[in-house]
C-alpha cells in the first residue's frame, strides 16, 4: 500500500478563496491558509498536493514568504487612484459638480470643485460617481493633479480663452509648480522606471497567463540504532545511517479570468529514511519532505478553482483534490518546507484518511468568523475498470467537510468528518496505525480487507502573544471490516508550541508533543494459522510474539512523538531547520526501542 507523504499529496488548503484572491479571511485559520495564498507562490506552495504541508508561518513563511509577484490572483481589485485630467479617462468625465454623489452645495470645497470641472476640465470622479475628497493626497498625488490643471490652462491660454483662466490664476499656478518641481521630476522618473521594468517583465516572461514557482528542499538525517519486535521477529534497525533526501516541486498558476485559475504542480525526488526490512517503521520515522520518486517527475496536482462568488469558491480535476488541499488548517506552519520536520507534526492524520485524488470540492464564507468546506475524492478517479470517480471496489473514496470557527480573533477552532472506503484495510494516513486490518493471505494471495471507516476530528491554536501560539488536534476513527464481522477503533492526539520570529524576523521555533494514531480496539477475528488463515486483527500479529494464541484487542502500549525544531530564515529564498525527533515505543510496543532522529532540512523557493 503506497504510504502518503507530504510531498506527493501535499499546498495551504490553501484556503480557496484566499487563494483566489476574493477575501482576506478575519479567522485566524483561515488567515493561515490566507498567508500564504495571498500570492500565487504561497498557495502553490501552500496547498498543492506536492506539499500538503501547506507552507504558512506567518505569510511566512511561510508560504513561503509571501513575495509578491507580478501575477495578481485578485477577483476583487482596489480601488482605482484619484485621476486627473484627459476627458478619454476610462473614469469619465465629470461635467458639473452636482454629479458627484459625495459632494453637495454646504461642503466648504464645493466652489473650488466646480471652478476646476466647469471652468478649468481637468478633474474627473470615480465610476460610482464620487470624488473621495476626504482621502489623504500624498504630495506625489497632488503634483500629478496640478500638473494636469496646468497644462489646460495652458491649452485654453494657446486657444485664446484667456477669459476662463485669468492671469492671476496662472501666476498662482506657475508658484506651485515651482514648489513641486522636486516631486514632478522624481515622479516622470518612476514612471519612466516602471515603463522599463514592465517591458523587461513582458520580455523575459514565458506566458502572459501563468507563473512558475516552486521550491527545492535538501535534508540530512540520521537515526540511533536499535531494535524492534513486528510480527513475532525481532531484528535490528539496519537504516539508521546518515542519508541524503531531496524533493523539488514545481507549481503553474494559470489565470484564465480574475475569478478563474488553473493549477498544475509537479514533484521529483529521491531518498527515503526506511528500507525493505524496516517498513514498518515507517508510519513512525517519516519526515514531512519525503517523496521518492527516483528523481522521475510525477504530477500531483492538475485543478480547475472558480470563485463563483466573493464568499464561495469550488474546485475540480482529475489530480490533487483531497481533504488536505480542500480544508483550511488552525496550525499556520504546517509545512514540509518550513513547518515541521516530521510528517505526523505536520498536521491531524485523519484529514488525510482516505487519500483522494479526482475529485470536487468547495470553500464557503458563511461569515467573517465561520467558514464550511466539502470535498468528494476518488483514488483511481480514472481508471474506469478498477475505479472510477463514484465507485470500483478496488477504490478509495472519501467524502469529507469541515467548519473553521473564530470566536475571537486570537482563537481558531476546526472540526472534521470523514467517511472513507477503504479496499485493502488501510486508512490511508501513512502516520502510525494507519493499517487496521489485515487481508488474508491463504490459500490464495489475497490482501483484500475492505473497510468503511468514520472519521472525527478536532483542532485549536491559540495565539495569546504575537510571537506564541499553543494549538492542538485530536482525532478517531472508527473502521467497521465489511466481509465479515468487527471494528477497529483509532485515536491520535497532538500539542504544540510554536514561537514565530524567535531570535529574528522569519524564523521558527517548534516544539511538538503526541501520539500517532494507535488502534485503541480491535474485536475483529484472532490468529487462526492452524486453520490456514492468517490473523486479521493488526496489534494481534505485529505485536505479539505467539500468534498462535494471539487474540482480539487493541495494541499493547502506545508510542509517544516528541519534536524540537527551529528554523533560520537566511534569505527570503533559503531557510535552514536543525531538528530532533524522538520515537517512544515505537509501533505502539514498550519492548521496542527508543528512536532519536536528528534532521536539517534546507529550504529555496523560487
Amino acid at each position: 500500500m503506497k504510504q502518503n507523504s507530504d510531498f506527493g499529496k501535499t499546498l495551504p488548503s490553501a484556503c480557496l478563496l484566499a487563494v483566489l484572491g476574493a477575501i482576506t479571511p478575519t479567522t485566524a485559520a483561515q488567515a493561515s491558509t490566507t498567508l500564504q495564498a495571498t500570492t500565487p507562490q504561497a498557495a502553490a506552495l501552500s496547498r498543492t498536493s506536492v506539499d500538503r504541508q501547506s507552507f504558512n508561518p506567518r505569510l511566512s513563511h511561510e508560504v513561503e514568504a509571501g513575495r509578491s509577484p507580478a501575477f495578481p490572483l485578485t477577483a476583487t481589485p482596489s480601488l482605482p487612484p484619484l485621476t486627473t485630467g484627459a476627458a478619454d479617462n476610462p473614469m469619465g468625465q465629470v461635467l458639473g459638480v452636482e454629479q458627484l454623489r459625495d459632494v453637495s452645495p454646504t461642503d466648504w470645497a464645493f466652489q473650488a470643485l466646480s471652478d476646476l470641472i466647469a471652468r478649468y476640465d481637468c478633474l474627473v470622479g470615480y465610476p460610482d460617481g464620487t470624488f473621495r475628497g476626504n482621502r489623504a493626497l500624498s504630495r506625489y498625488e497632488f503634483a500629478a493633479g496640478l500638473n494636469a490643471c496646468m497644462q489646460q490652462i495652458e491649452r485654453l491660454l494657446a486657444e485664446a480663452t484667456a477669459d476662463l483662466a485669468t492671469r492671476d490664476d496662472l501666476e498662482t499656478l506657475e508658484r506651485l509648480m515651482r514648489e513641486f518641481e522636486t516631486e514632478l521630476a522624481l515622479l516622470g522618473t518612476r514612471v519612466d522606471s516602471l515603463e522599463a521594468r514592465t517591458t523587461l517583465l513582458e520580455d523575459s516572461q514565458f506566458s502572459t497567463t501563468t507563473k512558475l514557482f516552486g521550491q527545492s528542499i535538501f535534508g540530512v538525517q540520521g537515526r540511533t540504532g536499535g531494535s524492534f519486535t513486528s510480527a513475532g521477529v525481532t531484528r535490528p534497525d539496519t537504516a539508521n545511517e546518515i542519508t541524503f533526501i531531496h524533493n523539488t516541486q514545481l507549481s503553474l498558476f494559470t489565470q484564465f479570468s480574475p475569478r478563474t485559475l488553473l493549477l498544475t504542480s509537479m514533484q521529483a525526488g529521491n531518498g527515503e529514511t526506511t528500507d525493505n526490512t524496516t517498513r514498518e517503521l515507517a508510519p513512525y520515522v517519516g519526515l514531512a519532505y519525503e517523496g521518492n520518486t527516483n528523481n522521475q517527475l510525477q504530477l500531483t496536482d492538475l485543478n480547475l478553482r472558480h470563485l463563483v462568488s466573493d464568499n464561495f469558491a469550488v474546485i475540480v480535476g482529475p489530480r490533487g483534490i483531497s481533504p488536505v488541499n480542500v480544508f483550511r488548517g488552525s496550525n499556520r506552519v504546517e509545512s514540509a518546507g518550513s513547518g515541521p520536520l516530521s510528517r505526523f507534526a505536520q498536521r491531524n492524520p485523519i484529514i488525510s484518511v482516505g487519500a483522494g485524488d479526482a475529485g470536487f470540492g468547495f470553500d464557503w464564507q458563511v461569515i467573517p468568523s465561520l467558514s464550511v468546506q466539502g470535498v468528494y475524492a476518488s483514488r483511481l478517479g480514472a481508471d474506469a475498470t478498477n475505479g472510477g470517480l463514484f465507485g470500483g471496489d478496488s477504490n478509495n473514496t472519501t467524502v469529507g467537510v469541515q467548519v473553521v470557527g473564530s470566536p475571537l480573533d486570537s482563537l481558531d477552532l476546526t472540526l472534521q468528518y470523514i467517511n472513507s472506503y477503504s479496499p485493502f484495510g488501510f486508512l490511508g494516513t501513512g502516520i502510525g496505525d494507519d493499517r487496521v486490518v489485515i487481508g488474508n493471505t491463504n490459500p490464495v494471495f489475497n490482501l483484500r480487507a475492505p473497510i468503511k471507516t468514520n472519521a472525527l476530528g478536532f483542532g485549536f491554536e491559540w495565539r495569546p502573544l504575537d510571537k506564541l501560539s499553543w494549538g492542538g488536534w485530536m482525532g478517531y476513527t472508527s473502521s467497521d471490516y465489511l466481509v465479515g464481522t468487527g471494528t477497529v477503533e483509532t485515536f491520535n492526539w497532538m500539542t504544540y508550541l510554536n514561537f514565530p520570529d524567535l531570535g529574528g524576523e522569519g524564523n521558527l521555533g517548534g516544539i511538538y508533543f503526541g501520539q500517532p494514531p494507535r488502534i485503541s480496539t480491535s474485536n475483529l477475528p484472532s490468529a487462526d494459522l492452524l486453520a490456514g488463515r492468517q490473523a486479521r486483527n493488526v496489534p494481534s500479529f505485529f505485536s505479539q510474539a505467539d500468534l498462535l494464541v494471539a487474540a482480539p484487542g487493541g495494541q499493547p502500549s502506545e508510542t509517544y512523538h516528541a519534536e524540537v525544531f527551529y528554523r533560520i530564515k537566511v534569505t527570503d529564498n533559503i531557510s535552514v531547520t536543525p531538528g530532533i525527533i524522538a520515537i517512544f515505543n515505537p509501533l505502539q510496543n514498550s519492548a521496542n526501542d527508543t528512536i532519536v532522529i536528528g534532521a536539517i532540512r534546507t529550504t529555496f523557493t523560487f
